[in-house]
């Protein structure tokens, strides 16, 4: 019973997903079917946070120390809920009319947020690939979800053929990590390299073995030179999976990263690090180079979505949790993937709100939305200033944390590029804003958001503005869950 109770979270989003499913087949065809069914969804997610908060301050190890339910794990369980949930509301009008298969797409949503929390728990090499799989497979399905567009179809196979070749050398680096250590266990491999028993041969292998795990971590962040991926299938994949695609497996990539070379290899942290902070500055440069030139929205989210991967990379690469300055490094990552949860899903939400009423995804089409929509203009416009990081918003506190822990360890040239790389993202960032509030329209029509998108887009853009304004309970949050298991 025991037992029962720390996996309590996972099983109702496991009894949801195959709920969801099961209703779908047993009520297909029938009327009002579509109406009901996301409400089974929500509520199965309430359930699940409810269940998760029961778990807060629980740290321990389960089913032979393959999975761990501890705060860090505690926090992507709730990053995985809500944006979850924004998304199903975001998703409850779309695909109206675009598919017979709308039932299934809020089941397969609720199980790669399952797969999401299986990852941030994983303490074991075995349990991170099944769980990172689970999620990929997931993630697949949902891109090329809509059949007869030719986009999704080209994204989905794109995505999934980036992810099979990034799968088989992640696997390989795991097996160079078993073949040194002699164990999947992530604190035994770390005991392995503290006591001082390996050869220098046995020791050069672990380079190309963490080079291998990082590209199978950073394929799933969409770091650079792993995101060629990213932009098909954000631009072809239905709006509401891109949401979910661009926060989703991005924290459960993060989680991973950080679970596995914090927990496994703190050894080698200044090989690591060096690496982790070259990837970031290339990732947040190419992001925000390619997007200047981008003229669908989606698209040039897509690139902003590696750049922020790259801001939120600087968090990690500058670990201290030694220590004493509040910037620890973590707390920042956790900090900025909370706030950028919220922002970017909101902006996702309203382009799906534009997208319903004009079918349209270019910028110049946003052209006069001041006058079209007030409201999808102002909280439009206040999601995009969080992303460029102004001040009073969320965006500002995550890039505020990741840029003070880079400063706190001394890596001055790091955080100079995320300064200079911010404020290039605010000319595109800003570039929608001039067209929504400067350039006229000849279209005069009024925008109707529909109800759930309204809420949708209203509670995104409240917790954008209560974490910049009242920061101090999400920075207690943040740092409460750096605590990681068997790191301590």
């Amino acid at each position: 019973m025991n037992l029962i109770g720390l996996l309590s979270p996972e099983l109702i989003l496991l009894a949801t997903g195959l709920l969801v499913l099961i209703l779908d087949m047993a009520f297909h065809g029938k009327e009002g079917r579509r109406e009901w069914l996301p409400f089974v969804a929500i509520a199965g997610l309430i359930v699940f946070l409810i269940a998760a908060s029961f778990l807060w301050g629980t740290h321990t190890s389960l089913l032979s120390d393959m999975m761990a339910v501890d705060s860090f794990a505690l926090f992507f369980k709730v990053v995985a809920g809500l944006s979850t949930l924004l998304v199903i509301l975001a998703s409850w009008d779309y695909f109206q009319g675009k598919t017979p298969y709308e039932g299934e797409f809020y089941g397969l949503l609720v199980l790669a947020a399952l797969a999401i929390t299986l990852a941030a728990a994983s303490t074991d090499l075995i349990m991170v690939y099944l769980s990172m799989e689970f999620l990929s497979i997931g993630s697949y399905i949902l891109v090329g979800y809509l059949r007869e567009d030719p986009k999704s179809n080209e994204g989905a196979i794109k995505y999934f053929l980036y992810g099979a070749v990034a799968s088989g050398i992640m696997l390989y680096g795991m097996s160079l990590v078993y073949g040194v250590t002699g164990t999947t266990n992530l604190a035994q491999i770390a005991q392995v390299f503290a006591a001082g028993k390996l050869t220098d041969d046995m020791l050069w292998l672990m380079l190309p073995a963490l080079i291998m795990l990082l590209a199978g971590f950073g394929f799933k962040i969409a770091l650079v030179p792993f995101h060629q991926w990213s932009p098909d299938a954000y631009e072809g994949a239905p709006t509401p999976v891109t949401a979910f695609l661009s926060v989703g497996p991005k924290a459960a990539g993060f989680a991973i990263l950080m679970r596995v070379f914090l927990a496994a290899f703190p050894a080698f942290q200044l090989d690591w690090a060096a690496v982790l902070a070259a990837i970031s500055m290339i990732t947040m440069t190419l992001g925000n180079v390619v997007a200047l030139k981008q003229t669908n929205i989606k698209r040039m989210l897509a690139y902003s979505s590696i750049a922020h991967a790259g801001y939120i990379l600087i968090g990690f690469a500058s670990v201290a949790l030694d220590s004493p300055s509040l910037f620890n490094g973590v707390n920042g990552v956790l900090l900025y993937l909370l706030g950028y949860l919220f922002s970017n899903v909101g902006v996702f939400v309203a382009v799906i709100a534009f997208e319903n009423a004009t079918g349209s995804n270019q910028i110049p089409d946003y052209a006069g939305l001041i006058k079209r929509s007030p409201w999808l203009a102002g909280t439009l416009f206040v999601l995009l200033l969080s992303l460029t990081g102004i001040p009073a918003t969320a965006g500002f506190l995550g890039k505020f944390f990741v840029f003070a822990a880079a400063i706190n360890v001394q890596f001055y040239v790091l955080a100079l590029v995320g300064i200079v790389n911010a404020a290039i993202a605010a000319f595109y960032y800003l570039n929608v804003a001039r067209y929504m509030f400067f350039v006229p329209s000849q279209e005069e029509s009024h925008i109707a958001i529909a109800p759930a998108l309204a809420v949708a887009l209203g509670v995104a853009t409240f917790a954008t503005l209560l974490i910049g304004l009242y920061p101090q309970p999400f920075i207690e949050f943040a740092n409460q869950s750096v605590r990681l298991l068997g790191v301590f």
